[in-house]
């Protein structure tokens, strides 16, 4: 294994429950210029040269042709320097750089001096055959689209059946985002450096990095995150003597007609994950005898007999534009508020009811949208959302004084007093009906238990996701099921 680098997230989701810090495209600069200051010239430069080559054969230990695809910048730099040493080892290095009469960085001249010297042959575009790839073109910076020869060396690679191995993050990938405004690599591994990025845990990321690692090139001081890679929180044991009153009462409020079962997941989640009383209101007219004898651990019971200003209350799952009418009531007067699906979109049909939201005590609501919903919320199109998922759920937080969960790959959890919380856990088994009322259910369980809002998410979308990475293999993954493995801890 590569020296000083660190597996941080692989197939099975994160390899360790470490709150790593990340570091947006500013903030990773100022410590880069920071750190270099501290040490001889082109010294950062030729650490990840190193752990690069030494990542690129721990996956490909085999390969006899190493394709180095290098870009004019100082990711490109990177490339130069695990070029050298592919080569000393005995590998047949192609190292391939645009053409272009604009200077490289200082320090990326001087280790493409450094490769030619040690007689890496440097081509203008890719080699016909390659067993594995390293991908050091477009690193940190982009912010568009590529274009031109990085476009076409990108593509090359889409369309061969080697592994390649990304230099700091897959070029086509916007590093703060998770962004793929174009063509983008997908690679079978990614070596952020220094600190691990935003972009490589949300939107595209996930889906373009492979297995994520981190070598920070041996810098030892702390920087202030832009966000932090969410981790399961510690919880307390529970005491012996404990009785149900210790764990929290919660309300599901939803389940319009042709939409109970959104509610009964929410509430069966609630149950599972361990608060002390769950009671059902469902807004389906009619007798709903049968479901509770179907259920007998939720409690029945009308909206308006609910004592809300003792409970954790969740709303909208399946709740139609019935929901609507007890929202009021709730913003004014629940304990703790979790409000999803219909909800949201009854908030977002309703702006006057936005000061009461933001009224609320700090710690108290959450909101948990779909992209489609943060939109309506926003005023925006999903797309806008999804172009930086961080900005926008800290745009709602902000908006709305309170925590926000925004759904998706790299779920983001966020809240106007705290760094916001990348989700690493999870996978494509949790895309499927009703799983967001299960996480509503079970977010809405822990506020009764105790936790504020954000511990209460961050703990939520990390349980929850932890479930679906360790879901037995050859086995579908349904929302009952799901909701029935959501236990306490």
């Amino acid at each position: 294994m590569p020296t000083n680098s660190e597996w941080v997230l692989g197939p099975q989701g994160p390899l360790s429950n470490t709150p790593y810090p990340l570091l947006c495209t500013a903030a990773l600069r100022a410590v880069e210029v920071q750190f270099a200051s501290t040490l001889p010239a082109h010294t950062l430069m030729r650490r990840a040269g190193l752990a690069l080559a030494q990542l690129t054969l721990a996956y490909a230990p085999h390969a006899q042709s190493v394709w180095v695809a290098c870009g004019r910048g100082n990711n490109g730099g990177d490339g130069f320097e695990a070029a050298i040493h592919l080569q000393h080892w005995g590998k047949k290095v192609w190292l391939s750089l645009p053409d272009s009469p604009q200077p490289l960085p200082t320090d990326a001249a001087a280790s493409l001096q450094r490769a030619q010297a040690s007689g890496v042959a440097i081509h203008h575009g890719p080699p016909t055959q390659w067993d594995v790839c390293i991908d050091a073109l477009l690193g940190i910076g982009l912010r568009e689209a590529p274009t031109g020869a990085p476009l076409a060396a990108i593509q090359t690679m889409l369309s061969g059946n080697g592994h390649i191995i990304a230099a700091d993050v897959p070029s086509g990938l916007i590093a703060e985002t998770g962004h793929a405004p174009g063509a983008c690599v997908r690679a079978r591994a990614t070596l952020s450096f220094l600190a691990l990025k935003p972009g490589l845990f949300t939107a595209h990321g996930r889906d373009v990095c492979g297995d994520i690692w981190l070598n920070e090139l041996e810098h030892t001081f702390f920087a202030s995150p832009d966000a932090w890679l969410n981790t399961g929180l510690r919880e307390l044991p529970r005491l012996h003597a404990s009785h149900k009153g210790n764990f929290g009462d919660v309300a599901v409020i939803g389940g319009a007609t042709g939409m109970v079962g959104a509610a009964l997941l929410a509430g069966t989640a609630a149950l599972h994950s361990g608060a002390g009383r769950v009671y059902l209101s469902l807004l389906a007219p009619g007798d709903h005898d049968a479901v509770f004898a179907t259920y007998p651990g939720l409690m029945q019971s009308s909206v308006e007999n609910l004592a809300i200003a003792q409970m954790a209350v969740v709303a909208g799952c399946g709740g139609g534009s019935a929901i609507g009418i007890h929202i009021p009531r709730l913003l004014a007067e629940a304990r703790q508020l979790v409000l999803d699906a219909d909800a949201l979109n009854a908030l977002a049909q309703f702006p006057d009811w936005r000061p009461a939201l933001a009224a609320r005590p700090m710690g108290t609501t959450a909101l948990t949208p779909h992209p489609l919903e943060a939109a309506r919320l926003l005023g925006c199109s999903t797309a806008d959302v999804q172009k930086n998922r961080l900005v926008s759920a800290q745009e709602l937080a902000h908006t709305f004084q309170c925590t926000v969960v925004l759904k998706g790959s790299g779920t983001i959890i966020a809240n106007p007093k705290e760094v916001p919380h990348i989700n690493p856990t999870g996978n494509a088994r949790l895309a499927t009906a009703g799983t967001g009322d299960v996480l509503a259910g079970l977010l809405g369980s822990l506020m009764a238990q105790g936790q504020n809002s954000f511990e209460a998410a961050s703990n939520a979308c990390y349980r929850q996701g932890q479930v679906a990475d360790q879901w037995p293999a050859g086995t579908s993954l349904t929302s009952p099921s799901l909701a029935a493995r959501i236990q306490a801890k």
